[in-house]
């Protein structure tokens, strides 16, 4: 019996398979395996977007494109075509990765970003360059929207947002390994005219590798357990959790969390039908479910969270700090050949050594915690760098301790952005919806992301130009605004099972659904005793539900042991 509004599909219990953070990575190698593996896909983001701003300055490159190496403007678009290409990639992805599933569109998005690779590395004219990057930046955008996907639908809640985490982990490692590999090979053949094609080519064609071993590998990654049942496959659903869970196959919590899933499914399938009767057409289901994500205040609710987070993580200044640091570094007064090194490399090393405290600790500090004390440490540098360079603009060369003073205070911002919205951004679209949104509703989010990336990129440029430390200022509004913002509306979702998001976002408070999932829970044999969520096992009524119950395998009578949930 479901007693109250907002109560979750599954129950008002959490199941506990062990403490959060880094203790329970430890306690669970095998999908910390499998999460490191998937996000392969954040490196192949990170090294794309990463690897181009040095091909660009390579000799060689200039003298085979001197069109592109001498217009800024044809540059800015040899750079935007892949956010554009993400962005597409990432909005068509949700009825895609509902269709084949998230193992196999991770294998479809490597096969594109195999084709644009491919063509980038054997350029010889700027059409090519450019389809190559827009063809990659599909793959990018299909990549950026299933792995998080993916991970959140494999991992148990005590360790959810850690193994999302390890997304921006691996988008930060590209990032580095990009640099650094172009900071090497600009020297094969020497940095003049001597310089030889390889340098940039060498770079352009190495990504291949870590996509190939991605596509590879995803024939030994498992189904999303939440995928095989929205296609009535539950018994490989079983097997999968207890696979995933490593644990014994009577243990109750395994039959409890399938149960949660099957009624969730059973949940979001029957109120399809309600509201849509005679759809057949995938197409025509797919456009209705994207209108009610704008217009059912409880999906729009969740929409405007996973979006906002994604404008405001770049309106923070991340990605315009990332594309402009060599600019940035020089107006403050640092000179010479280490610029590059300071700018980017060192920004590299810092992102990714800043983004491993929110895996280790992620799920135990919380979301909302992680993002209030993130946007706080960036407006404080943003502050500091901006009215540095107020005053400092004119004389940087005579007060050199200033300009290294704004150095610190920029890498600051970026340790800061990497623990909290950088990470936060890829987790939350993740978990908040329902299963027959989900998939759509990131695809929206991610697709935003890419969006806004494209418009920071090219407003920054003019900005620095016209106002200089004011662009500074402009960051830091919207890092007061994400502070406001997270205080007053972003709810708290560490610990919480995606299939009992409702609980805090709404969605099944009325009396027809409420009775809906009362009548779902009793054919599944969901029972609620002495405070305690558990299963009534062979005793439990199951006709009528969409899926065939498989064999109870826990012990008759037994009670599932959970640990309570604070919201």
């Amino acid at each position: 019996m479901v007693a109250a509004a907002g109560v979750a599909i599954a129950g008002d219990q959490e199941l506990s398979y062990g403490p959060a953070g880094y203790k329970g990575l430890i306690r669970e190698p095998y999908i910390f395996s499998l999460a490191c593996f998937a996000s392969i896909g954040g490196v192949l983001f990170g090294y794309d977007q990463g690897v181009i701003s040095g091909v660009l300055v390579m000799n060689n490159f200039g003298k085979q494109f001197p069109l592109l190496a001498n217009d800024a403007t044809l540059q800015g678009w040899m750079v935007a075509v892949l956010t554009l290409g993400a962005m597409f990639g990432a909005l068509v992805n949700g009825p895609i990765a509902d269709r084949i599933s998230r193992r196999w569109d991770l294998l479809l998005a490597n096969v594109v970003f195999l084709i644009g690779s491919i063509i980038q590395a054997a350029a010889v004219n700027i059409p090519m360059i450019f389809i190559g990057r827009f063809i990659a930046g599909l793959a990018i955008g299909q990549l950026s929207m299933v792995v998080p996907l993916y991970l959140g639908e494999l991992a148990p809640p005590n360790i959810r947002g850690s193994l999302i985490a390890l997304q921006q982990l691996g988008i930060t490692v590209g990032i580095m390994v990009a640099f650094w590999l172009d900071y090497g090979t600009q020297h094969i053949g020497g940095t003049g005219d001597g310089q030889s094609p390889v340098a940039w080519r060498f770079p352009l064609a190495l990504q291949c590798l870590p996509s190939l071993i991605l596509a590879g590998g995803t024939f030994f990654l498992p189904y999303s357990p939440r995928w095989l049942m929205s296609k009535g496959r539950e018994e490989e659903t079983l097997q999968t959790l207890i696979r995933l869970r490593r644990v014994d196959p009577s243990d109750p919590r395994i039959r409890l969390e399938l149960l949660e899933i099957k009624a969730a499914c059973i949940f979001d399938r029957e109120v399809i039908e309600a509201k849509f009767p005679g759809i057949t057409s995938r197409f025509v289901l797919a456009t209705k479910q994207y209108k009610e994500l704008l217009v059912v205040r409880h999906l729009n609710r969740r929409l405007v969270i996973a979006c906002l987070l994604q404008i405001i993580q770049q309106f923070t200044g991340i990605n315009a700090i990332i594309y402009y640091a060599p600019q940035i570094f020089k107006a403050i007064g640092l000179t010479g050949n280490s610029i590059d090194l300071l700018a980017t490399g060192v920004v590299g090393v810092i992102n990714f050594f800043s983004t491993i405290p929110a895996i280790m600790f992620l799920d135990r500090w919380g979301r909302r915690k992680v993002l209030i004390i993130g946007a706080i440490g960036m407006g404080i540098s943003q502050l500091i760098v901006g009215t540095l360079y107020a005053v400092y603009q004119h004389s940087w060369l005579e007060h050199r301790a200033a300009g290294w003073a704004a150095a610190v205070f920029i890498w600051i911002y970026i340790s800061n952005f990497a623990f909290s919205i950088g990470c936060v951004n890829w987790i939350m679209p993740s978990e908040m919806f329902p299963p027959g949104v989900r998939s759509k509703a990131v695809g929206v989010a991610i697709s935003t992301n890419w969006l806004s990336n494209f418009i920071v990129a090219l407003i920054v440029p003019r900005m620095l130009k016209s106002i200089t430390f004011g662009t500074f200022y402009f960051f830091l509004v919207f890092c007061i605004i994400l502070v406001v913002w997270v205080y007053f509306c972003v709810p708290e979702t560490k610990g919480l099972p995606i299939e009992e998001m409702d609980k805090i976002f709404g969605g099944n408070q009325g009396v027809e659904d409420m009775a809906r999932i009362a009548d779902i829970r009793r054919r599944l044999g969901i029972t609620v005793g002495d405070g305690v969520e558990g299963y009534a096992g062979e005793k439990g009524s199951h006709e009528g539900s969409d899926f065939e119950h498989g064999e109870d395998t826990g012990a008759e009578g037994k009670t599932a042991q959970v640990s309570h949930h604070e919201s």
